[in-house]
């Protein structure tokens, strides 16, 4: 599950092995001493960092000395792209990915995960920034697929999609202003799906990346879906279309 390391100097070695951190919390007007490396540090590897007023970071501490930092774990060990692709060559399979763009509701990111594993996708990117992590609610909705199903966290979303079009494989974002449906795509071959925050939907540059956007016919009075159950609709037929 998400932990959390608390003090100067345990925040700085877990910094220098390369521990998974997920963000860094630091306490306003701390600038002297280790905290200059420690900051220098999380700014190398794209952390987000936080500042925050004294009884911020008294309420997240649980011990005494947390010296105005700490740093929030991740509740599983992210992977690469890399590895997510040699994955899908490994077991003989056209890649199949999804892209999560500024999801930051931990159900909706634990449940991708799960319909992720039953779907034989091949992993989930996600941004380091404007996006929940793999925190322990994210663990538990999964029911376990955070276990099984590979998560990359990347610093750049559109430049990602660049690197994934180079290997040929075609991005599809989820939108409802696409010009056709999930029903009516071709999915075959490497895919990367693009989902996008139920408030915004896919931001502008990513959208502008992908080969095309796609539609879930909506008949009702609502127009929208959960993100998550729109992930789920366009992650089976992907894999319907691989089954034909």
């Amino acid at each position: 599950m998400q932990s959390k390391i608390e003090g100067r100097n345990p925040v700085l070695e877990a910094l220098k092995a390369g521990r998974e951190i997920d963000k860094l919390w630091v306490q306003k007007g701390e600038k002297n001493g280790s905290i200059i490396e420690i900051l220098r540090l999380a700014r190398e590897r794209h952390i987000p960092i936080s500042e925050v007023e004294r009884g911020k970071i008294e309420s997240m501490a649980e011990t005494g000395g947390h010296q105005g930092v700490i740093a929030v774990c991740a509740a599983h060990t992210y992977t690469s792209v890399e590895d997510m692709l040699r994955r899908a060559e490994e077991m003989g399979e056209a890649p199949f990915l999804v892209l999560c763009d500024r999801i930051t509701d931990p159900h909706n990111l634990g449940s991708i995960l799960r319909t992720a594993n039953c779907a034989g996708v091949h992993g989930v990117i996600i941004p380091k920034h404007d996006s929940v992590t793999l925190n322990a609610t994210v663990a538990k909705t999964s029911a376990g697929a955070i276990e099984f199903t590979p998560v990359a966290k990347v610093t750049n979303l559109a430049r990602t999609i660049d690197e994934l079009k180079a290997k040929n494989i075609w991005v599809y974002g989820a939108d409802g202003s696409g010009e056709g449906s999930i029903y009516q795509t071709d999915f075959s071959g490497g895919v990367a799906l693009v989902i996008g925050s139920e408030g915004e939907g896919i931001s502008r540059l990513v959208r502008e990346k992908c080969d095309a956007l796609v539609k879930i016919p909506m008949k009702g009075e609502i127009t929208s879906l959960n993100a998550s159950v729109a992930a789920a609709l366009m992650m089976y037929e992907v894999r319907r279309s691989r089954e034909k």
